[in-house]
């Protein structure tokens, strides 16, 4: 126990005083073991009588309680007051509107489990991750006791860039990758290397809302650009944008990909201007009907694409690692800026996942767990289809459908949750909610595929009553 005793005085009453502190502000709650006061009078460098005076006047005033064989306990449960940080006189910088949105893990999972963005953990191979994992965490393994290069662990900067080569068929090298803590943090620190507050950065509308406000919280003017059946419409991208935003293949929440022509189209339009294309690879790991077309990144020839991709879906979330394909001219500074917001990643969980792709075992699990959800892709398409009131958009891959529908689907999401169905507004995912589409999103990485059709069933009966 660390008190703090003035110098000089009365020991006594000092550390009275200290105790009482501690106990009445709740740093030691009611039910906390006091250490021997033999022990407390060693730690403090003060006589034992001090301390033991100090008991007998707490345990008298009720602070404390002594029981013969077990200890002194505290005996008091202070009443709850405004704690120093929620009191606290300091305020974010103006201009700051931003608050922690919900995440999945907030809640317990509903019955009807259709949120967007989670995959199903029980398919993941923990037994295979763990050995690995244990491997790469024992003593003289990665240097783990000095701080690692920001760029990433160069064993998995080379096996992703395989990978991708396979997967993708995107043709890059280790000196081309930066190691990123998921997609989000790459948009970040693309951010903070490219954006200039008061710069035009155009994202798609509906988009993917943690995009658009990290854009905005640095200061950019963000523009949402509409999406059609081909994807974004590049004639409505503001001609002084400096940075474009995009999804292309599997625009996130419509699930549509983009064209070939308006890949190309996008392409020519940043060239002629001198903009910067962001392509997320957003979920595209699981494709149920049709061959992905050829990044954006692929078909660059100028150096003005930066692929970001994750291992969120095809692994796990809590994983938190991505990774960022960098044109040169950007690579030091994308690097310089990751070196100066965290240092480095985690290099054993690095290393690990070099093994677990190497080794073919992320390719097994995706080849497996691709069957599980094409399974409950079609069980979910042929649930929309018989359902009323909904028109599904065609989607060919990841883990989630969206729908339209002619009803108040706010108010729809919100008796869905009162009966265990959880699921997403699409209003949510434009810019301007009052004027979105009204529609609906369904996650089906996390649902259960025997209550696929009972949840549909029950949504049904909703949507009948909001008609």
């Amino acid at each position: 126990m660390d008190l703090i005793i003035p110098p000089g005085g009365n020991k006594t009453v000092a550390v009275y005083r200290a105790l009482r502190e501690a106990i009445v502000d709740g740093r030691l709650p009611s039910g906390s073991r006091l250490p021997a006061t033999r022990a407390l009078a060693a730690d403090l460098g003060i006589a034992r009588g001090s301390v033991a005076g100090a008991y007998e006047r707490l345990a008298a005033e009720g602070y404390l309680s002594a029981q013969v064989g077990a200890g002194t306990f505290v005996a008091y449960q202070p009443a709850k007051r405004a704690s120093r940080r929620e009191a606290g006189a300091l305020k974010p910088r103006k201009g700051w509107a931003f608050a922690p949105l919900p995440t999945s893990g907030g809640a317990p999972p509903p019955r009807y489990d259709f949120r967007v963005g989670i995959p199903d953990a029980g398919l993941f191979p923990f037994d295979a991750w763990r050995r690995l994992l244990i491997a790469e965490t024992r003593l003289r393994a990665n240097s783990l006791g000095t701080y690692a290069e920001p760029s990433g662990h160069p064993a998995l900067r080379a096996a992703i860039a395989r990978y991708l080569g396979v997967a993708r068929g995107v043709r890059a090298s280790e000196a081309d990758m930066v190691i990123t803590n998921g997609t989000q943090h790459a948009l970040d620190l693309i951010g903070r290397v490219l954006i200039t507050p008061g710069d035009v950065v155009a994202v798609e509308d509906p988009g993917y809302p943690p995009a658009r406000r990290l854009f905005a919280s640095l200061g950019a003017r963000v523009a949402a650009v509409p999406v059609d059946a081909e994807g974004l419409v590049v004639d409505a991208i503001p001609s002084s944008s400096t940075l474009v935003y995009t999804t292309p293949s599997h625009q996130f929440p419509l699930g549509r990909a983009m064209s070939a022509n308006r890949r190309r189209e996008l392409l020519d339009w940043a060239g002629r201007r001198s903009v910067a294309i962001v392509e997320d690879d957003y979920d595209s790991e699981f494709r149920f009907l049709s061959r992905p077309l050829e990044p954006l990144y692929s078909l660059d020839t100028a150096g003005r694409v930066l692929y970001a991709g994750t291992f969120s879906k095809s692994m796990l979330p809590s994983l938190r690692t991505g990774f960022l394909l960098t044109p040169p001219g950007l690579r030091d500074a994308l690097v310089a800026a990751r070196q100066m917001g965290d240092g480095h990643g985690q290099p054993a969980v690095q290393a690990a996942l070099a093994r677990f792709i190497d080794d073919g075992l992320l390719a097994r699990h995706v080849r497996k767990a691709g069957k599980a959800y094409a399974v409950r892709h079609r069980q979910l398409v042929a649930a929309l289809i018989a359902t009323g009131g909904l028109e599904a958009i065609p989607s060919a891959a990841g883990l989630h459908l969206a729908a339209v529908t002619p009803v108040d689907s706010t108010a729809v999401v919100r008796a869905a949750a009162r009966a265990g169905i959880g699921l997403d507004d699409l209003r949510t995912y434009f810019a301007d909610q009052s004027a979105g589409q009204t529609g609906l999103v369904f996650g089906f990485g996390a649902a259960d595929p025997s209550l696929i059709g009972e949840g549909m069933a029950l949504l049904a009966g909703i949507l009948a009553r909001h008609a």
